[in-house]
């Protein structure tokens, strides 16, 4: 991304809404954008591949591994404005497990692009699929989207939450019974 043509378009929104970019409070605002906006969409640059890296190791666990309320920011396709919320991921490993620090890695992944709330979950119980082949992952993502609150229906107390099941989770109501009760619990 080239961070002075973004700071140079960001200048010109800027004039669009009749601001000046001149004025002592805004001289720096294109430049900041730019960056705040490299840095909210790094997930473009970014690979599961490369954040698991040798993180994949050989064990015969075979219960569920959950990893609840991983932090979640991301920005709408739509409006290109904040969504937010908390990522609960479990899986059950079939003979091998992941570093979990590396979970909620795969979520900024995806979650730093542009995104909607369905895709994000699907994309991370696939890249954990991917990666794993576990017997089964379960992926639950709540958020509260400012697309919501700030402009259109402006509901303030609304909160989107979405679900992507695999394997044990999808055939076995049992298991993603544990895996919903288990990321309700506090």
């Amino acid at each position: 991304m080239s961070e002075e043509r973004l700071s140079r378009l960001v200048r010109e929104q800027l004039e669009l809404l009749g601001e000046d970019p001149g004025r002592e409070g805004l001289v720096r605002t294109p430049a900041r954008v730019a960056a705040a906006l490299e840095f909210l969409t790094r997930g473009y640059g970014q690979t599961v591949d490369e954040v698991i890296g040798t993180a994949l190791f050989e064990e015969r666990h075979d219960s569920m591994v959950i990893v609840k309320d991983i932090e979640v920011y991301s920005l709408c396709e739509h409006h290109m404005l904040p969504f937010f919320g908390k990522a609960h991921i479990a899986y059950i490993p079939d003979g091998r497990i992941v570093g979990i620090s590396k979970l909620p890695r795969i979520v900024d992944v995806f979650a730093r692009r542009l995104q909607l709330q369905e895709r994000l979950t699907e994309e991370i119980a696939q890249a954990i699929e991917d990666a794993l082949n576990p017997q089964g992952v379960g992926v639950v993502v709540e958020a509260i989207h400012l697309c919501m609150m700030m402009r259109g229906v402006e509901k303030q107390n609304s909160k989107t939450i979405t679900s992507a099941v695999r394997g044990l989770f999808r055939r076995d109501h049992r298991t993603r019974e544990e895996f919903l009760r288990l990321t309700n619990s506090h």
